[in-house]
């Protein structure tokens, strides 16, 4: 694996832990695509550093966890504004 994937990697894990970023957040921060930031952290960090995997993983879980009442939230806005 390349240097500058490596760091990178350790760069976005740092960045989703101390945020608590999703991963479209982080995607835009780093201006990257959704799919690259994902293969960095669960691919690539895990098999570069276990410890720090584990905890975006629980990050990201918790993002996930809460995905669809982002959506929802996202939704009613999207009719209200509409509405005036």
């Amino acid at each position: 694996m390349k240097d500058y994937i490596i760091k990178r990697a350790f760069k976005i894990a740092d960045y989703i832990i101390e945020t608590k970023a999703t991963v479209r957040e982080a995607a835009a921060v780093f201006d990257i695509s959704k799919s690259t930031v994902h293969k960095d952290v669960t691919e690539r960090l895990g098999q570069l550093n276990y410890e720090k995997y584990l905890e975006v993983k629980k990050v990201l879980g918790y993002n996930f966890s809460l995905r669809h009442i982002r959506g929802g939230i996202s939704t009613k806005n999207k009719y209200k504004n509409n509405l005036k």
